[in-house]
């Protein structure tokens, strides 16, 4: 057997809760490493044996249930986030409404999705009608209607007066 597997089989027979078997004791008589390590695992346990745990003091229990009373009593100390939480919170619903407002006020000047001359600094020069600047304003002023003038086409019933007029 190899050195690794004998010696997982000598802590169990080391601290005596195992018997020793004869593949054991004929690879210790082989392998000197093994034999010493095998030695100074039966002193070890041999040493936790007469290890004796100390008795705790008759009051210890009375001393631990005062302190515990007393660290429970102790105000929270705060942690180093706490301070930081209401004011991150208090941010971060500012940006959204910031954020929002913005969405809201970019669509309502820019007609939705035109774009609009809003700006006071630049006036607006209204043309008088029946000039060509004029009748320009108009036509951009009714520019969807004139869009979708070609599906009113399509939308035409058979039998309108369009139809009659091309077939005399």
């Amino acid at each position: 057997m190899k050195c690794d597997e004998i010696q997982e089989m000598m802590l169990d027979v080391a601290s005596g809760t195992g018997e020793a078997k004869p593949v054991l004791n004929e690879h210790l008589r082989g392998c000197p490493a093994c034999a010493d390590k095998f030695a100074g695992m039966q002193e070890t346990m041999a040493l936790l044996d007469e290890w004796q745990a100390p008795e705790p003091s008759p009051y210890f229990d009375t001393r631990f249930a005062a302190r515990m009373r007393e660290e429970r009593a102790k105000p929270q100390r705060a942690t180093w986030l706490s301070w930081f939480r209401a004011p991150a919170l208090a941010g971060a619903l500012a940006l959204v409404l910031m954020i929002a407002g913005g969405v809201n006020w970019f669509s309502t000047r820019s007609g939705g999705g035109k774009v609009a001359n809003n700006n006071p600094a630049t006036p607006t020069i209204v043309a008088p009608p029946g000039t060509a600047v004029g009748d320009l304003q108009e036509l951009d002023k009714d520019q969807d209607l004139y869009a979708n003038y070609d599906l009113l086409d399509d939308l035409q019933a058979p039998g309108s007066d369009d139809d009659q007029n091309e077939n005399p």
